[in-house]
Parts: C-alpha cells; structure tokens; sequence
C-alpha cells in the first residue's frame, strides 16, 4: 500500500448551488476529553486530506471528492498553495494535531482545489465524519487556515466565472433563465437588470433554446435552456464575458 507524504495535502473547497443560495460543503471537526467527556474542539474544516506517494495533485484531489460524494468527473480546478509557517498557529488547531495528526508534518504544504457540483443531487457519504452543506454568507467556525483558503477559491471562482462558462457545473442539464441569473448573481454577490440580463443571455449561440417548458411548479412554467459545450468550443472566440 502506498505511504501518505506527510507536509503535503489537498483541501478541496466543494461549492453547490441549489437554485437558492452558493453553498460549501463543510467536515465537522469535534475532539471530546475521554475523562471528563468535555467538548475540547467542536468547529468545522474544509474537505481535504493528504496525498499518496503513488499519485499526483489531480488525482489526489479527485480521490478525495469521489469518497464523499460517490460522483466521478466532478469539476475541478487547482487555484493556489498555502505554505505559511504558521499555518497551524492557534491552540486548538495544536491540540487537533496532536491529537488526531501524529504520523503528519506540523508544517504542512496544501494546495487548493475548488470543485463545482449540483448539490441537489449528491448524497454525501462520508461516514465517519459528519458533513454539511453550508450558506456560503452564512458559515460556522472553520478550523485552521480554512477561512482564508475559502475566501481565495471563491475569489478565484468569481474571476473565472466573468469568462468562461464554468457555471453550468452547478446547474442541472436543462434550466430556466432566471435560475442561471440566480446562480451568477449569488457568486458574484451582486444584482442584475432581469431584461438586460435576458436579452444578453438569448444573445449568446451556446445557450440553446429547448421546446420545453417546467413542470411541477405553482407559479407559471418558465421555458427551459441548456448549454451546449460543442458549440461553445466553435465559438468561444466571441468572449464570454459576464460583466454585466
């Protein structure tokens, strides 16, 4: 069985979108006193794990999100690597590594995935730990430097999505104008004209009209679009530009 390499990890920052809100998905990391039974650690941490002598970054990332989400193929981008020395720094992240990450380096080299999935689809299984999808503007206490790893995945997450097509990652295969406005709006954190935001989006040639409409839902059926990768890809030299 291949060794773990013990200062170099992944930590994957797994956004969902559930026609609502941006959320992230999120480890609860509890550590109980076996004496007193007291609560030592009771906050949450990002998905992530070390690497395996036998396999690369990409691989290892990918590894990762398959044992919690059970999903192959899942979007994945490389955004930056954490180094500081002082990464581990405050008390409790201390005692959680001496506890739990004897075998590890105490300074570890981590390098940041952010991943893109409907979250509406995906049952989590990862079984020994509990995991929670969380509103991105609303989150819980997050261990180590996790915060600051979130904050840059979803900075870089914004920049790309003002020009590439990266959204429909989160969205399901046919969607309705105004849920792919609800998405944009959420990443970016801001608001857009709902006409403007129409008529550039009928504009774009990847963007294909579908001879149907939604079903099941009280108010009146928005007609349905999708997103074509083929015709993108002929015609991408038209830039995708989403700053609206």
């Amino acid at each position: 069985m291949s060794k773990i390499i013990p200062n170099i990890s992944i930590d994957c920052v797994i956004f969902g979108f559930d026609f609502k809100q941006l959320n992230v998905l999120l480890v609860e990391r509890k550590l109980i006193d076996k004496d007193s039974k007291q609560v030592l650690i009771d906050d949450w941490t990002l998905v992530g794990y070390h690497i395996y002598e036998d396999e690369d970054m990409d691989t290892a990332a990918a590894r990762i999100l398959r044992k919690i989400s059970g999903i192959e193929d899942i979007y994945l981008e490389q955004f930056y690597t954490f180094g500081d020395e002082n990464r581990i720094k405050n008390e409790k992240d201390k005692l959680w590594h001496k506890h739990h990450n004897k075998h590890f380096k105490s300074r570890v080299v981590t390098v940041g995935y952010y991943s893109l999935i409907d979250n509406t689809k995906v049952k989590l299984s990862l079984s020994d730990r509990n995991v929670k999808w969380f509103a991105i503007d609303d989150l819980p206490e997050l261990g180590f430097d996790h915060k600051k790893i979130l904050d840059k995945a979803l900075d870089s997450l914004r920049d790309k999505l003002r020009n590439q097509p990266i959204g429909f990652e989160l969205l399901p295969e046919k969607f309705t104008i105004s849920q792919m406005q609800r998405l944009y709006e959420e990443i970016l954190g801001t608001r857009f004209d709902r006409r403007n935001f129409r008529k550039k989006v009928l504009q774009m040639k990847y963007i294909i009209p579908l001879d149907e409409k939604q079903t099941g839902v009280k108010h009146k059926a928005a007609q349905l679009f999708a997103f074509s990768r083929e015709v993108y890809e002929k015609t991408k030299t038209e830039r995708f530009d989403f700053t609206i």
